[in-house]
């Protein structure tokens, strides 16, 4: 399995957790678009937006060739709509939180686990023990689990995180004689000329909006007060007779719409030239090297250099050629009350639903995440 991390720059952005994006990639097809779970933070990462691409169809297959060709590319052009998300999620109000995931299913659990991260080492919020049960079929594939820290930027203080995670790789018993190939990141040049993901009117949005209608209102009620000073009432008196009512009322209209596209248009042009000062503040990033993969943990100690991962290690056991015992490892689960997340194939989902909705264990507290379009 081929997996392709794409960061994207934004200022200003904030997200929940478990959102998911639309990526459009012109130079491989201009109508396909396909939704991606987001896998950073808003908090953690307020500057970096990422996402994990799994080479699995026709289309990540062309993008992962097209990154990895000899004549690498400088820029790759990508269109984004979003990010898409629950209105709220609160993580917190669990004594225990388990994440049951199969295969690129631990992807909105990445940034779940980020956000406890920013609540117990930024902010100091007590949170709940975190049990993260992930599936793979290869040992491969358990580079998915360095996504779990930031790839780049400060590393976390994880020592009031909780943290305990079971691996389970299921066609080998044993680990690879060889480690993995390495991840390798490739960073494009950004231009001067390219716009920060935002909304339309920045990130206060709500504040602008506010400001174009008052702000259409009153020119509104200039605008009328000159056309009756200077215009209907030399002709009208009034009478309300002479000028026609229809008249009147057409020009009411009309000065309402150009009010509106005065004040909407000044805001966007605002906003734009804004968000162009930013975008020229963007320099060349420099290449960042993402961190040992869980199965080379095992074979090599050098790459255990930096604290944050190797709390990860020692909070992770791993299984070769076996698959999970969801009903024993949940029965087991302590707390009055346990979150049960569960992201993966559709009969992973049902076991644990199953599972939770039995009746012999009145704490746990089933939810699905489903990403089927």
């Amino acid at each position: 399995m081929i997996k392709i991390l794409c960061f994207i720059c934004l200022l200003g952005l904030s997200y929940n957790t478990t959102s998911i994006m639309f990526v459009n990639v012109p130079s491989i097809s201009k109508l396909q678009w396909h939704p991606f779970t987001i896998s950073s933070n808003s908090n953690l990462e307020p500057e970096k937006l990422s996402i994990v691409i799994k080479s699995e169809g026709s289309w990540s297959k062309k993008l992962y060739q097209m990154l990895s060709s000899p004549s690498s590319i400088d820029r790759l052009e990508v269109s984004v709509e979003g990010p898409y998300g629950p209105a709220s999620t609160n993580f917190l109000r669990h004594d225990t939180l388990v994440m049951v995931s199969g295969g690129s299913g631990v992807t909105p659990f990445i940034s779940i686990i980020r956000e406890l991260i920013f609540a117990s080492s930024t902010i100091k919020c007590k949170t709940p023990q975190v049990i993260l049960i992930s599936s793979f079929k290869n040992s491969s594939d358990l580079t998915m689990l360095d996504l779990l820290l930031p790839v780049a930027g400060t590393p976390p203080d994880l020592s009031d995180l909780k943290l305990k995670i079971e691996a389970f790789v299921t066609r080998e018993k044993q680990p690879a004689a060889e480690n993995s190939k390495r991840p390798q990141a490739i960073w494009f040049k950004p231009k001067a000329t390219d716009a920060p993901i935002t909304s339309i009117l920045g990130p206060n949005s709500w504040l602008w909006l506010g400001a174009i209608i008052s702000s259409s209102f009153v020119i509104f009620l200039i605008l009328i007060g000159i056309i009756d000073t200077y215009y209907i009432y030399p002709i009208d008196h009034n009478t309300n007779k002479i000028f026609s009512s229809s008249i009147r009322e057409f020009l009411n209209m009309l000065f309402i719409c150009i009010s509106i596209v005065a004040t909407t248009s000044a805001a966007v042009i605002w906003n734009k030239k804004q968000n162009t000062m930013e975008a020229k503040q963007i320099q060349s990033m420099e290449a960042a090297t993402v961190g040992a993969s869980p199965d080379s943990w095992f074979h090599n100690d050098t790459e255990l250099e930096s604290l944050p991962h190797q709390s990860v290690v020692q909070a992770t056991n791993m299984h070769y050629g076996e698959r999970p015992d969801l009903k024993r490892m949940l029965f087991d689960c302590k707390g009055s009350s346990v979150g049960v997340l569960v992201c993966g194939p559709k009969k992973m989902r049902h076991e644990v639903a199953t599972i939770c909705s039995s009746g012999l264990a009145d704490n746990l507290h089933f939810e699905s995440i489903s990403f089927s379009w």
